[in-house]
């Protein structure tokens, strides 16, 4: 089965999509679905493909754009690439569905399209962060502003499975984000949640600070998607801050732009590290379907990642994993879902 791509998803569309479907193809060995306008598509694929790389127009007539409200739209616009575009994995003709279009219009499209996996409350946005041993799952990363502590405990689980069978991380630890490590710190969500995660059977760190995460002494790392979005959006502007200075600083004078070039190679490799752009997208975790979202403002590169790891995701077979492990540590508890 091939992979999707919605052709009409970031903020320069449809151009990124049309060269990431090409590149894909072609280094992952896999079928490229581009879903969208057949009319803008045809003739730019035809024009850019010309090593013929497996890539196949699914049209379809309306586009989800970054302004629409995801519940109006999902009623007045049935027939958009997000929409299409999930149906094929639904109905089993595609594997994987990537988008860099808007991130609600495509949580609810999922929910209502591929439905909640049992014993899931709220599907979580999960992505990966660099960190001094590795990389670390963290979520969510802002599908859910306002969480119960029990919504904390399913990202826990679903995070877990995800560090094992993506990362390769065996017996990940889990932690919740919160101001302190005791026990006792944080808002009366994380004070909630904390029993909670103890008393599962996961490997349960307790809290940690942002410190302890970029240290790499944690695999898994849940919070409120609230929280969550602003950890992340203020640790992907830290580190663009960072490289911008560093480079300033190097090309200010003739004796610092020569010991730049001597640090090109290290300045590159820490750049690639902190780019968003190598991890491309954010899978939407608790769907009965692999649904990865990305930055509207995604270029090509970017859009590769994501297809990437939506393939490595698949091949793992995380999805039957993770129902496993759900089935396992959530159907007996009681709460109202």
């Amino acid at each position: 089965m091939p992979l999707v791509l919605d052709a009409m998803g970031s903020d320069t569309y449809p151009e990124p999509e049309l060269l990431a479907s090409i590149a894909a193809a072609a280094e992952l060995n896999e079928e490229i679905l581009l879903v969208g306008n057949e009319a803008l598509l045809a003739s730019r694929l035809a024009e850019l493909n010309k090593n013929h790389a497996p890539v196949r127009i699914i049209h379809a007539a309306e586009v989800l754009e970054m302004t629409d409200k995801p519940v109006d739209s999902a009623k007045k616009k049935p027939d958009t690439s997000m929409a299409v575009g999930m149906g094929l994995v639904k109905s089993g003709e595609a594997k994987a569905f990537v988008t860099a279009g808007n991130t609600g219009g495509a949580y609810f499209t999922a929910v209502t399209t591929l439905r909640r996996l049992q014993n899931i409350s709220r599907p979580a946005l999960t992505t990966t962060i660099p960190t001094q041993k590795g990389r670390c799952v963290f979520m969510d990363t802002g599908a859910n502003a306002d969480c119960r502590p029990e919504f904390l405990l399913e990202f826990a689980v679903m995070g877990s499975v995800y560090a094992e069978k993506v990362l390769g991380i065996p017996n990940p630890k889990v932690a919740l984000l919160a101001n302190g490590e005791e026990p006792g710190k944080g808002n009366q969500l994380v004070k909630d949640a904390y029993p909670l995660l103890k008393a599962s059977s996961l490997n349960f760190y307790g809290n940690v600070e942002p410190k302890e995460i970029f240290a790499g002494e944690v695999d898994v790392v849940v919070a409120d998607g609230f929280s969550g979005n602003v950890f992340i959006k203020t640790s992907e502007a830290v580190g663009k801050f960072i490289l911008t200075n560093i480079r300033n600083e190097i090309k200010a004078s003739l004796i610092t732009s020569l010991g730049g070039l001597l640090a090109k190679p290290a300045f590159n490799k820490l750049r690639r590290l902190m780019d968003p752009a190598e991890v491309g997208a954010a899978m939407l975790l608790g769907v009965d379907g692999y649904v990865f979202i990305g930055h509207g403002r995604s270029d090509h590169r970017a859009l590769i990642s994501a297809l990437r790891l939506a393939k490595r995701a698949v091949d793992a077979n995380l999805l039957d994993a993770m129902k496993l492990s759900i089935q396992e540590k959530l159907s007996n508890l009681t709460y109202q879902r």
